[in-house]
């Protein structure tokens, strides 16, 4: 599977902002999607995460309650739907797949596409 996020830019805090992730090969539908971040000078981490078929999803705290990931298994997409954004928000935001079950930790996960920024201003 290869995998390419899109969507990221600059956007003031309070706003709104969607990333597509896109996705090569007839098996995406069978791999639980992740979202991550890597804020400068702090570790990757755990945004979000949905099951092969959508029916589970799961989101950081800091997260929870704005941001929103779906996926389009005809299309081979995946999407955060990023909502009352934060300066704290600021990140290169990357997917990932995994086949087996989904996880928040980053090393369960076999495939990571390339990172969007997302720089959300005060």
């Amino acid at each position: 599977v290869q995998l390419q996020a899109s969507g990221g830019g600059l956007v003031q805090a309070g706003g709104s902002l969607g990333l597509p992730c896109a996705a090569s090969g007839r098996t995406f539908s069978s791999y639980d999607m992740g979202w991550f971040r890597q804020a400068p000078g702090k570790e990757r981490e755990f945004v979000a995460r949905i099951s092969w078929s959508g029916g589970t999803t799961d989101y950081a705290d800091s997260v929870k309650g704005r941001f929103t990931v779906s996926r389009h298994n005809a299309k081979n997409t995946v999407y955060l739907q990023m909502n009352s954004l934060k300066p704290e928000d600021t990140a290169v935001y990357c997917c990932a797949a995994t086949p087996g079950s989904g996880s928040r930790d980053q090393w369960l996960y076999d495939y990571w596409g390339q990172g969007t920024l997302v720089t959300v201003s005060s």
